[in-house]
């Protein structure tokens, strides 16, 4: 139940939203009861712990976490209809850490008086600052307050570690295309919350396309539903409303392209481009490419991951990968969108094509690790720098044999000192890499031959 007075102000007055004329649609058609509630079937399903929880009416902490337009908020005001609990709720962008304070003090009241727990709502938690987050920890650690918040950003980068400890995250999708088509029909029917008083004819073509156009985002349906038939009653205030696919594309404009340049959509999205490059699936490389394009993704940071794909996955199986990842990072910044769409194309789609081999990144992997984690290994004597006069006194650089005065430009000498010798660069059979591979091992049959030659010279001398 809501707390009288303030908390109700704030929340906007579920029973006054749900009546009064002048909300949106998308407000007047929030669930009231858990029957109500759409989608989100993998924590409120039959059974679930979410809906067990509720049904029991024993709520731990929670985190909601979703996009815009899921129903983080409708499910804490379907949670304030039904908890026995006092309910408060929390707008964190309006919202001070005096607020905070008034209403944990209240619930400690309740508490000492034997009476009812309370449940605090926060709205965009991730808005909070570490001060403001780190106020409610003790008590929501000592079960003093009951705790939801709701954000659109990675909790487990947004929130205190201390208070993801605390809570329960649950992880909200968006609506499937059924779900949202669902709650059209229903705000259409409905004579009390929804647009039901009106004579609609609504063609199931257009219904389809918003459902897709929403992307899964049942505020921007519901709020394009009302667009289209409020203007067209406004034409006709008495005459039948053909809501048709052509009044459905002037109320909705274009898809909604959910994309969050610093957040889980950035990084996940990046993931997939390079993953779909390094599994050579083409399609799905050209697919992510034109999302994050149309998310509005720096092309800088595209070609990036271009250019280590080509790089890391493809390496010297086919080195003009990293020539063309090159250009594309050259071109996309010199001409900008949309020309440069083409050459990050280009070059994403010669990289998932390419053989793909990672035995250069393998090697400075290892010789990184070695580097870092083994004793630091002196320059051979004979590779040193000999350019200056000291150096030559110093001995440096006297026994190097200058591999072009030999035949095929090769002449066996170490090159690594004893205590790291070790083969870093194992070349695959894979494209041009199979043949460094047989070039290297031509190389070693002449390491090999070398050495006999060697020891019998050792053993004439002696």
């Amino acid at each position: 139940m809501y707390e009288d007075g303030h908390d109700k102000a704030l929340f906007g007055g579920l029973e006054q939203a749900n009546i009064d004329s002048a909300a949106p649609l998308a407000v007047r058609m929030r669930p009231r009861k858990l029957g109500d509630f759409i989608g989100q079937r993998h924590f409120l399903g039959h059974d679930k712990l979410l809906t067990r929880m509720l049904e029991a009416d024993r709520l731990t902490s929670l985190i909601f976490y979703g996009p815009p337009g899921v129903g983080k908020t409708s499910l804490a005001m379907v949670i304030a209809n039904c908890t026995e609990a006092k309910f408060h709720y929390l707008s964190a962008p309006a919202a001070s850490v005096k607020d905070i304070r008034g209403i944990i003090s209240r619930a400690r009241d309740r508490l000492a008086a034997g009476a009812v727990r309370t449940v605090l709502f926060i709205d965009e938690i991730h808005r909070f600052n570490r001060a403001q987050q780190d106020v409610l920890l003790d008590d929501v650690e000592a079960g003093i307050l009951i705790l939801i918040g709701a954000t659109t950003e990675n909790p487990y980068f947004s929130v205190n570690s201390p208070l993801i400890s605390r809570s329960t995250v649950f992880r909200f999708e968006p609506l499937t295309q059924e779900d949202v088509l669902g709650l059209l029909n229903t705000a259409i029917a409905d004579g009390e919350r929804g647009l039901g008083g009106y004579d609609i004819e609504a063609e199931e073509r257009a219904l389809n396309f918003l459902a897709v156009m929403c992307d899964g985002d049942a505020r921007r349906a519901l709020t394009a539903l009302e667009v289209g038939v409020l203007s067209q009653a406004a034409r006709e205030p008495q005459g039948k409303i053909k809501f048709n696919l052509e009044v459905a594309k002037e109320s909705i404009q274009q898809k909604a392209i959910g994309y969050d340049g610093a957040g889980d959509t950035h990084y996940d999205l990046a993931s997939a481009l390079q993953k779909s490059m390094r599994g050579s699936d083409p399609d799905a490389t050209v697919y992510w490419l034109a999302r994050m394009i149309a998310g509005g993704e720096d092309t800088r940071f595209i070609a990036r991951r271009i250019a280590i794909c080509a790089a890391e996955d493809v390496g010297n199986a086919d080195p003009m990968a990293t020539v063309l990842a090159a250009a594309a990072v050259q071109i996309s910044e010199f001409v900008g969108l949309p020309e440069a769409q083409l050459a990050l194309a280009q070059a994403g789609l010669y990289v998932a094509c390419a053989p793909k081999s990672n035995a250069s990144a393998c090697a400075i992997w290892q010789a990184m690790a070695d580097v870092k984690e083994q004793p630091t290994a002196a320059v051979p004597k004979h590779l040193k720098d000999s350019h200056y006069a000291a150096a030559k006194k110093a001995g440096f650089g006297a026994d190097y044999k200058y591999p072009h005065n030999f035949e095929d430009g090769f002449v066996p000498q170490e090159y690594l000192p004893a205590a790291v010798k070790k083969k870093y660069y194992d070349p695959k059979e894979a494209g041009f890499e199979k043949n460094i591979r047989r070039y290297l091992q031509k190389l070693e049959s002449l390491i090999q031959k070398s050495r006999p030659v060697e020891k019998n010279a050792q053993k004439k001398d002696s």
